[in-house]
This record gives structure tokens, C-alpha cells and sequence, in this order.
């Protein structure tokens, strides 16, 4: 199917950027990456695993949570395996609906961490700040509003930039990434004025960092305030524990994200390096995620220990 526009021709059929890995390499970085994306997957599978069966973790602090290793998933496995195909094969061709459905998953995941990290941080704040209402407060209706405004949010705001997108015509054929985005997707645009999809796509990031921002400083502050207030000591470094992990979490998003953008205004960056700190986006954190809440969350910890427990005594 090929869709014309002027003397251009625009196929379904992409190139799309590659990695400049030498022969030799090629297969210890396949290898690697493979490595990484299975642990996203077993560990991310494991928590998901632990809050659908455990009686333990059926409260709304690990209801929010279970978005979270569940958004993992999805940036991970959107960018990361056919990037390694890629690498292995050489053919660095993708079909344009798939580019498409790619981008939109990538972008859902951006949006969806911040607000699932602010629902956390909500629910984290209830718990420690006003502990006698908790139970009145966060009941299953109130959580389950919580969790479709996290996702129904991102997804409307995702949807309005794709379908902005959309409306421009194509005529270019190559993805200037290593994977597809609204902004690689908008350069394929040979005609048009794409000023509204660049001051929308600006505000659409602005409006989700500092929803996100707003409701975790003012829940962490709180949080704060409460714990110095708190005479035992044990309570305090108890409550503090509880949010270290999304903080963490938090910090490393910006970070990683913050300097993929820098990446990208310096000339001296090689653009392999630029390409790998855009790939890091989607996959430190589902590396890192399991690894924090396994350590930092009791209990996760203590439902994980059950379950072994079971399965040594378990009759073969």
C-alpha cells in the first residue's frame, strides 16, 4: 500500500536508524541485551505474579503498584527486541502501522510512570499523614478512580498527540532512531504546519511533569513533616523506607531522561551515544524497578519468601 504525495513517494515500508556496532560485537551485544530483557522480564513478571496471588499484598499501596512493573513491561518490550533484531539481522526496516503502534506504547509509558509515581506518592501520603483514615479514605472505589485517572489521562493526552500527528501528510521513508517516536514520525511530514503538534507536545509534557512534580512534592514534604513531628525513631526511618523507593524511581527517570535530551544539543555526542541514552529511557528502570521494591518493600520481601518456602516443601 503506498500513499503519494507530490512527486514523492511514501511506502508502509521504513528504514529506520541503526546502531554502528562492529562484526565482532554484534552477537556479545545481542547476547547482552537479550540478558537484560529477560531479568526485566522475569522480575517485573515475579511482582505482578506476587500481588495477583498474595493475600498479603491485596491493599491499594500495591494495587497502584502493580501499574508500575506492568508499565515496565510495556517500554521494554515495545524498544528493546527488535532493536536486538536489528542488530543481528541488519535490515533496520520496519512497517509503518507497527512504527506507529510502537511510538504511541513508548510515549504511554513516559506519561504513565509519572502519574502512577504521583498516585504512590498520594497514597503514601494518606497512609503516613492521616493513618486513621486511611481505610476511609482509599477504599476500592477511590482506588479505583485513582488508577483509571492515571490511565485514563495518559492515554487521552497520548491520543490527541498521535492524532495530530496523523493529519499531516507523508512522504519521507526513514526514522532517524534506533526506535520509533512522535517526533520521528512528525519528520516523515513533507507538508503542513506542524506548529500546533510542536506547542501541543510541549504542553502535553509540561501539564504531566508538573502534575506529577506538584503531587509528589507536596505528599513528600508532608511526609517530612510528619516523620521530624514523630517522637520514635523506628516509626520515622519506618515511613521514610516506604517512599525511598519511588523517589529513587522518580530520580532516575528525570535523570535519564534529562540527559537523552542534552544528548541531543551537543554536537560533540556521537550518535551512538545519543541513540543508547534514548534506549536507557526504556530500560534502566524496568532493570532497576523490581531490584528496588524487592529490597526496599518488606512486604514484597515476605511474600516472595512464602511462596519459596511452598515450593521447598512442596511434595514431588
Amino acid at each position: 500500500m503506498e500513499l503519494y504525495f507530490s512527486n514523492d513517494t511514501f511506502t508502509f515500508n521504513l528504514q529506520i536508524g541503526k546502531f554502528d556496532v562492529s562484526q565482532e560485537a554484534i552477537y556479545p551485544v545481542f547476547f547482552t541485551g537479550v540478558l537484560i530483557y529477560l531479568f526485566a522480564l522475569l522480575s517485573n513478571g515475579t511482582i505482578l505474579a506476587l500481588i495477583i496471588t498474595q493475600r498479603s499484598l491485596h491493599r491499594p499501596m500495591f494495587y497502584i503498584l502493580f501499574s508500575l512493573p506492568l508499565t515496565d513491561l510495556i517500554g521494554i518490550t515495545c524498544a528493546l527486541p527488535r532493536i536486538l533484531v536489528d542488530i543481528v539481522t541488519q535490515s533496520n526496516m520496519i512497517y509503518y502501522p507497527v512504527c506507529v503502534i510502537q511510538a504511541f506504547l513508548l510515549h504511554l509509558y513516559g506519561g504513565s510512570v509519572l502519574f502512577i509515581l504521583a498516585a504512590m506518592s498520594f497514597d503514601r501520603y494518606i497512609a503516613i499523614c492521616k493513618p486513621l483514615r486511611y481505610n476511609s479514605i482509599m477504599t476500592p472505589l477511590t482506588l479505583c478512580r485513582v488508577i483509571a485517572l492515571v490511565w485514563g489521562l495518559d492515554f487521552a493526552l497520548v491520543l490527541v498527540l498521535f492524532a495530530l500527528q496523523a493529519r499531516l501528510p507523508k512522504c519521507k521513508t526513514f526514522i532517524v532512531n534506533v526506535y520509533c517516536s512522535n517526533s520521528s514520525l512528525l519528520r516523515l511530514s513533507c507538508a503542513g504546519d506542524t506548529t500546533v503538534n510542536n506547542v501541543y507536545g510541549l504542553a502535553m509534557t509540561g501539564f504531566m511533569q508538573i502534575i506529577s512534580v506538584s503531587v509528589q512534592l507536596y505528599s513528600y514534604v508532608q511526609i517530612l513533616i510528619t516523620c521530624i513531628s514523630h517522637t520514635q525513631l523506628e516509626a520515622r526511618i519506618k515511613a521514610l523506607n516506604t517512599c525511598m523507593s519511588q523517589l529513587i524511581t522518580f530520580c532516575l527517570f528525570e535523570i535519564v531522561t534529562t540527559f537523552t535530551i542534552l544528548s541531543y544539543r551537543f554536537e560533540n555526542v556521537s550518535p551512538n551515544a545519543q541513540k543508547l541514552s534514548g534506549i536507557m529511557i526504556y530500560t534502566i528502570l524496568p532493570v532497576v524497578n523490581p531490584i528496588l521494591y524487592g529490597m526496599k518493600t518488606r512486604d514484597i520481601r515476605n511474600a516472595l519468601s512464602v511462596v519459596l518456602k511452598k515450593e521447598k516443601v512442596a511434595p514431588k
